[in-house]
This record gives C-alpha cells, structure tokens and sequence, in this order.
C-alpha cells in the first residue's frame, strides 16, 4: 500500500509554487518558459504547421509574461490592486490564449485556404475527409481495398482513427467549400471554447441556487479555475494542438465539462457532456467509465441518468458508420491504432511503450501486455476505492490516462494534455458551486484529509 505522506508532501510543494505571489510567479514562469518553447519550436521544429504556429505564439507568450511582470510590481507598489487580483489574471489567460492559440490557428486556415498546402496537420485533412465521405456516403470510414487503390502517398489519409461524430467538424468544407471558416479547427475552436466556459461557469456556481460560499472559499475556486484553465488553454501542448491540428481539444473540453458537472450533482448533463466526447474519440471512453463508477456512488437514480448520454450518445453515432459498412469500421478504429493496417500510424513519442515495442522482441505484445495489466490494477483501484468526489475521479482519470499515454505501443507527446488538465482540475472541482449543496465542496470542508476520497491524497494499492 503507498501511504498518503508522499502526495501530501507533493501536493505541499505544488500548492507553495501555485501560490506564490498569488499565483503570479507561476504564471510568469508559465508564459516565459511557454515563450521560450514556442521560440525553439519557430528554429527547430521540422513541421511546418508548428513552426508557424512557433513563430505567431512566441510574441503573444513573451507579450503575456510583460503583462504579469507589470502586475507584480503593481502588487509590490499596492498588495491589495485588482490589477493582480484574480480578475486581472483571468484577462490576461483569456488574452495569451487568443494570442497563443486562436490567433495562429485563425492565419493558418487563411493561409491555408489562400492555397498553402504546409498549414495544417494531417488529423484536419483526415477530419475534413471524413466530413465529405459522411456526407457522400453515410459512413466517415473507407474499407480496406479502398485505402489500397489510393496512391502510396495519400493512403495514411484515408483511414479516420476516430469515432464517427469527429466527422461531423469536416461537414462545413464538404458543404461550403475551401473557405478559410470551413477548416475543421476553427469549429473545433467554437466547441471548445463554448465547452469550457460552460464547464468554468459551472464550477462557479453561476446561475444556480444556494448560498454563498465564504469569500475565503469563493476566491480560492476562483484562483484555482485560473490555473486550471490556463493549463486546458496556454500551455504550449494545448495551444499547439488547436492552432495545428485540434482534434483532441474539444475531446478534453468535454470532459472537463463532464466533470465540472458532476461535481455539482447533475449526472443527466454529465452523461450527456462526456457521451458527446465519447462520440469523438476512444480518449473518452476511459473518462466515462470512471464517471459511471462514480455515480454508482450516488445510487442507481444517478447512475442511471448519467449512462443515458455516456453510453447512448456513443452508441447512437457508432450505429449508422457499423451498419454501413462494419469491417471498414473495425479497420479505421481498431486495426490502424494496433498497428495491424496497410500503413502504420506516424505516433511515435518516445515514450516506455513505443521504445518496447520498437526495440525488444515481441515489444508489442510486452507493450500492450503492460498497458492491459495497467488497466486492471486501475479497475481493481476502482472497484476497492470507488471515486466519491468529481474532484477524485479527476485524479483517476488524470494518472490513468497518463499511464496508457507512457505505455500504449503507438502514441503522441501531444497526448498528455488530457492527464495535465484532469489533474490541474482537480482541485477546482473540490470547490465547485455556488455554496454547501455542492457535493465536492461539502466534501472539501467536511473530511478531515484521510481516506479514499480526501482531497489531499489518492490512494492507490501496490
């Protein structure tokens, strides 16, 4: 058993950094080490869709870290100005974000639409396919003897490795044409966007009944949302993949909408929030499976309001693609990410279960064995320690998901956004609502530290 002194030691730590100069010399250091990534990605990078998004994001990050060095000698001058108060810092994310991630995406689809072919990932070519085989033919996926007549070149283009509503984002190019709005981006740009002000919204209560939390606790939620969002939004993983490609973004935001609702007691809505994630990409799945764990925590009523949108949702979108046509399903979903498609899938980060499967014999089998025994001893966790608090199912999800990022044979850097923005909302979700009804909040005031669900530690059996 792995005792709750080293999480409290970590968490001890993390929270001196976070709440330094009231959370100002983190978010300094953010934008100027993000400022410094985005300068080297401009030099280096050999993809030229991140090095344009490099050479637009570096500006707006060392932009953004002048603003938060000008906010702290306003906070040395007067402590107490709202020109470094939480208000203050929530501008200046919201300005780093459009700088950093909304304004290069928004040139590249022009430039893109203008006729440079270098501006764009080839998940938004893939997206956008989908989008007009969904339209032409009722199913986004392409069999495996039409992938083989296409030219080597373009044969990676034809599989979809996505559930079938991820298509529904290429319908306004297959419907409008090559406008610069019609890139799959700036749609998933909109649903993000709106996914996470609604999720943020919730967190705070806005809009729903109850008393008012102290103050003390209302600006503790609101410094942790900063964080929190900063990390879904600025962080250079995060604010890369939406400009260049962007397919994975409005998959978190779902989630972390999901979430944000459960931690206010609505299992209908979150059923719903992460279903529509499900429907996207197989990332979610995970998520609502712990999600379900958790609301069988709150009795079957709650449960089963929850698995209506977490399981019908899905199930719903699956249908047409499999009736259609089901081997070009299983061949786009499940044999290209295995591995066992006519090409082989360009995610290969070096991380334990790519360099396994790559270099020891029978590496993959050692990989996706170790990836399988990961995935028990969480089901294992779950079923000993099932999440009571939203704030503890992010947790679950967070190293969860992290561990099948390290492990999976074929995977991505870019992956790890969903691990670092389940954790950074974990402790925004502790204090979710308007006031005593929310179920976390109440949690976080009423235990004493200890225990499965304590907001201070995550138990994990060994």
């Amino acid at each position: 058993m792995i005792t709750a002194e080293p999480g409290h030691a970590v968490r001890r730590w993390w929270s001196s950094i976070d709440r330094a100069a009231a959370g100002l010399a983190a978010d300094l250091g953010l934008y100027a080490l993000s400022a410094i990534f985005a300068a080297v990605t401009a030099a280096t990078s050999t993809l030229l869709p991140h090095r344009a998004w490099g050479a637009v994001a570096a500006v707006g990050y060392a932009a953004a870290a002048l603003a938060v060095a000008g906010q702290l000698v306003a906070r040395r001058i007067d402590p107490g100005t709202r020109l470094a108060g939480t208000a203050a810092r929530t501008a200046v994310t919201a300005l780093a974000f459009a700088a950093t991630a909304l304004l290069p995406m928004v040139l590249q689809a022009i430039q893109r639409a203008g006729g440079r072919t270098d501006r764009a990932q080839e998940e938004v070519v893939v997206v956008e396919h989908g989008g007009a085989r969904l339209l032409d033919h009722g199913t986004p996926y392409l069999g495996t003897d039409a992938i083989a007549a296409l030219p080597p070149g373009e044969q990676l283009l034809g599989y979809l490795p996505y559930q079938p509503g991820m298509a529904l984002f290429g319908l306004p190019r297959a419907v409008a044409g090559d406008g610069w709005w019609t890139d799959a981006r700036i749609w998933f740009a909109v649903a993000t966007v709106a996914a996470l002000a609604l999720a943020v919204r919730t967190v705070r209560g806005n809009g729903a009944t109850g008393s008012r939390p102290p103050v003390d606790l209302s600006a503790a939620r609101d410094a942790a949302l900063v964080r929190a969002v900063q990390l879904a939004t600025v962080l250079p993983v995060c604010a890369l993949t939406l400009a260049t490609g962007g397919d994975d973004i409005p998959v978190l935001a779902l989630c972390l909408l999901a979430l944000a609702l459960c931690a206010t007691a609505r299992p209908g809505a979150a059923g719903i929030a992460v279903g529509l994630a499900a429907a996207l990409k197989l990332f979610a799945w995970p998520v609502a499976l712990v999600l379900l764990v958790h609301a069988a925590t709150r009795g079957r009523r709650p449960l089963g309001r929850l698995a209506a949108g977490a399981i019908g949702l899905p199930a719903l979108a699956l249908l047409p693609a499999v009736l259609v046509d089901p081997a070009a399903f299983v061949d786009n979903v499940i044999r290209f990410p295995l591995g066992d498609a006519l090409v082989t899938s360009p995610a290969q980060s070096p991380f334990p279960g790519y360099l396994i499967a790559s270099a020891l014999p029978g590496g993959r089998w050692i990989a996706a064995a170790l990836l399988v025994a990961a995935g028990l001893a969480i089901a294992v966790h779950l079923a000993r320690r099932p999440p009571r608090t939203a704030a503890t199912t992010a947790l679950i999800c967070g190293y969860g998901l992290l561990a099948a990022i390290l492990l999976m044979p074929s995977t991505r850097f870019g992956y790890l956004l969903y691990p670092v923005a389940f954790l950074a909302w974990a402790p925004a979700l502790r204090l979710a609502g308007p006031g005593t009804g929310s179920s976390d909040a109440t949690g976080a005031r009423g235990r004493s530290g200890t225990g499965a669900d304590s907001p201070d530690t995550l138990k994990t059996t060994g």
